[in-house]
């Protein structure tokens, strides 16, 4: 097997596994922030006990030695990650995943900001397509019993500060940043144990607790080591698949309906952004 062909593979894999992230939302018959405790602590836990049993803990001492940036980026983390699932809880699945799909937007423009890098011609046609496609979802939100404003606020600040964490990362890329994950997760824990009862949960919902916390610990691994054999645009590419396939599985399990608009909203920024990672990855190629 190439090496090509393992990082297709496993970032596939990752890809596919955070396709029931939101379905399993919907499942679960409990609060927003009661989800969210659980899905943090547990993939907070695990991530950190296999950072420590294969590592030790000379990656946490690196992490600290990055000073500010390592601290703003657990903050960061743990921060977006629960407001993924009070999004999820206030609007669609697939105004979610399509407004959430806009990172790279976001991304680019705090490169701009804060690492001056330059913003490339290719980039600000995929950003105002997307900012279009994003204008058609909100406007369809007033048209849809299963969406709110507030939710998609909440979505697009998620894309903005999971954005601002791999801007952070970037800065010190020479650490690694999976403990930061791990200590993210845990950290948002924390904080909601004191804000929800963890065990407001239906009897016959629990055993979806685990197997949400455990497809999100498996993609995460896949998505940190696919990575390592294939180029960022490929990459890029391969994540839009739970864009695409999400909202498809919430409507066929739960019949969720994503509506009209936010499916014509989501195939201009899925669209935008394939469009604009296959002309990259072409380019890179030809180079």
């Amino acid at each position: 097997m190439t090496e090509q062909l393992k990082g297709l593979l496993i970032t596939t894999a990752g890809a596919l596994l955070i396709v029931p992230d939101s379905l399993f939302v919907r499942l679960i018959d409990a609060d927003a922030l009661t989800i969210a405790f659980w899905r943090a602590l547990l993939v907070g836990g695990l991530i950190t006990l296999g950072v420590l049993v294969l590592q030790g803990a000379r990656p946490f001492r690196a992490l600290m030695g990055t000073g500010i940036y390592g601290l703003l980026y657990v903050v960061i983390m743990g921060v977006s990650t629960n407001l993924f699932i009070i999004a999820v809880d206030l609007t669609s699945v697939a105004n979610v995943v399509f407004i959430i799909a806009a990172m790279p937007v976001f991304a680019a423009i705090y490169s701009r900001i804060f690492l001056a890098e330059p913003i490339s011609r290719r980039m600000v046609i995929t950003m105002a397509a997307v900012f279009l496609g994003l204008g058609i979802i909100a406007y369809g939100s007033g048209n849809n019993e299963n969406t709110s404003y507030l939710g998609d606020f909440v979505a697009l600040m998620v894309a903005a500060l999971f954005a601002a964490a791999l801007t952070v990362a970037r800065k010190v890329r020479n650490v690694s940043m999976v403990p930061g994950v791990g200590l993210a997760y845990l950290l948002s824990a924390a904080v909601l144990l004191a804000m929800t009862d963890p065990f407001a949960v239906a009897p016959d919902k629990w055993h979806f607790v685990p197997l949400h916390s455990g497809i999100i610990v498996l993609s995460a691994v896949c998505l940190a080591l696919g990575p390592r054999y294939i180029t960022s645009a490929e990459v890029a590419l391969l994540i839009l698949l739970e864009s695409v396939l999400a909202p498809l599985l919430v409507w066929a399990v739960v019949g969720e309906h994503p509506g009209h608009y936010a499916l014509a909203g989501g195939a201009v920024v899925v669209g935008a952004l394939a469009v604009s990672n296959t002309v990259a990855l072409m380019r890179r190629k030809r180079a």
